[in-house]
């Protein structure tokens, strides 16, 4: 069975990681995760590392979080965190420059889920729908968001029911992302 949001996160690493190795002649490579142990390390230097994604091996499952806030989540939000450990990589959509989050380690999908049960509790507190954050932006109050009840992806104003609808689908927006190398 194929699901769209693997095989369009899987075009985008692979660009992802074509674009770097034209840009730089090396794989994606990340200083702020230095001295954070992952999988996808292949080489350390003094203040950085090389990365390259890898399969995820621990339960592909997001029951924890539904249990947390009890809600089902979307299966393309599954899908998306639970497809590949990998550093978090920078894209432009549209006139947008973001970052997807990523899945570093099997301690950082604990982490995730912590993160993703706050986000909920807090929507629910404010009486907001529930959105799955699933990449960042360069201001601290705007973040790229799954909405768990129609799918659509959206720009969120954090705190606020302000939503842009960036695209219909998590998989049409992986698609229409242009990888950037952040130097």
């Amino acid at each position: 069975m194929t699901y769209p949001v693997i095989s369009a996160l899987t075009q985008f690493t692979s660009a992802f990681i074509e674009c770097w190795q034209q840009e730089t002649g090396h794989e994606p490579a990340s200083e702020q995760l230095y001295g954070v142990a992952s999988p996808c390390i292949i080489k350390t230097y003094e203040e950085s590392v090389l990365w390259l994604p890898q399969p995820f091996s621990a339960e592909p499952s997001l029951v924890n979080v539904e249990r947390g806030v009890n809600i089902t989540i979307r299966e393309d939000a599954t899908h998306y965190f639970t497809t590949q450990y990998a550093g978090d990589m920078n894209a432009r959509f549209g006139e947008l420059d973001l970052s997807l989050i990523q899945v570093w380690s099997d301690e950082d999908f604990v982490r995730l889920q912590e993160n993703l049960i706050g986000h909920l509790v807090t929507q629910r507190r404010l009486k907001l729908s529930p959105t799955l954050f699933i990449g960042t932006t360069a201001s601290e109050m705007e973040m790229i968001s799954l909405c768990n009840l129609s799918g659509e992806v959206v720009l969120e104003h954090f705190g606020t029911s302000k939503r842009e609808t960036l695209a219909q689908s998590l998989d049409l927006f992986l698609q229409q992302l242009v990888p950037q190398v952040n130097l």
